[in-house]
């Protein structure tokens, strides 16, 4: 399992510095295209560029860190620097709108003229699909390896794929019809689009640095505890999940009967923590608590043959979000 993982994040941090080799190329790319066409739209895709290449080298090392095992001092790991570094990625594309819009805005009140679009044409359409290509072979990566970096540079690239698809038109819609104020209106359009999208990814990496719940992951897990609950489980409550990089750490109380002898009861939590195991593609590590069960937990005891029942059963509770996060045991009410 440990040489599994080690492949693993080698995998990542091989890829992610193929992003960062192309990021370089690319860049040079654009800011010779810029040179030559003098256009607001081909520099709108440059400057987003250069945050690819800071972005790549940052993810380079933030995968490098996350890699490493967990220490005196992170006793949890160093999943969390993924965070962290998308965070960052985010306000650098963030930062880099508001420089498209700045030269756009310039550029309208100038005037400027333009060259060489033909040329400048061929070298961005090229860029573009070279950026679309590891922007999807990132996030499907990333989307395998539960790798919030890979995601985020996969987004990245195909966000700058879109824009540089609308310079390509752009340059065209100018090439033909010689209306070179369109080159700086198209430059402010994707500076907004890109503000956006930096957004949004500070957005997703606060949430994980924050501890943010994750529905759909909380949903899934409370899916497979239902479908495969065991009538000894009487309840499960106040379960936490936190993020880690690729790696998550649950936390959560179960409710046993209280006349099973520790070693039974230490069975019985075992086997849901195997049962998560089992059904969860990341690193997990789990740490639950036995609850004895009280007067109140005999009306949803499933237990028919219960020696010391107290209460009558009174319903099966449908283990849901709700309850499952909350800190008290389930009841009937």
């Amino acid at each position: 399992m440990e040489n599994k993982k080690t492949i693993t994040h080698k995998d990542k941090i091989g890829f992610q510095k193929i992003i960062a080799v192309f990021g370089v190329i690319l860049f040079i790319g654009k800011i010779i295209a810029w040179k030559l066409t003098n256009s607001d739209a081909v520099f709108s895709d440059a400057m987003e560029s250069v945050v690819n290449v800071i972005s790549a080298f940052m993810g380079l090392y933030s995968l490098h860190l996350a890699a490493k095992p967990k220490d005196e001092d992170h006793p949890y790991g160093h999943g969390k620097v993924e965070f962290v570094t998308s965070g960052i990625e985010g306000a650098l594309i963030a930062i880099a709108g508001i420089m498209i819009i700045y030269e756009g805005i310039n550029s309208l009140v100038v005037g400027k003229t333009l060259a060489k679009l033909d040329l400048g044409i061929w070298i961005i359409a090229a860029t573009a699909i070279v950026n679309y290509l590891l922007g999807y072979i990132s996030i499907k990566k990333g989307q395998a390896e539960n790798s919030l970096v890979l995601v985020s540079s996969g987004k990245h690239l195909q966000s700058d794929t879109i824009t540089t698809l609308g310079v390509v038109i752009s340059l065209v819609v100018v090439y033909f019809t010689k209306i070179y104020w369109l080159d700086s209106v198209v430059a402010l359009v994707f500076g907004f689009y890109i503000i956006y999208v930096g957004y949004k990814i500070v957005r997703k990496s606060l949430s994980g640095i924050m501890d943010e719940q994750d529905p759909d992951l909380l949903n899934q897990i409370i899916k497979v505890l239902e479908d495969n609950r065991r009538i000894e489980w009487i309840d499960v409550h106040n379960m936490k999940i936190q993020q880690f990089g690729a790696n998550l750490h649950i936390d959560a109380h179960i409710t046993l009967p209280w006349y099973y002898s520790l070693r039974e009861a230490h069975n019985e939590m075992e086997k849901m923590i195997i049962l998560l195991a089992k059904n969860t593609k990341r690193s997990v590590e789990f740490n639950f608590h036995m609850d004895d069960c009280k007067t109140v937990s005999c009306s949803v005891c499933q237990i028919k043959d219960c020696p010391v029942r107290e209460k009558n059963f009174v319903k099966r509770v449908q283990w849901t979000p709700e309850n499952v996060t909350s800190v008290d045991k389930h009841t009937a009410d």
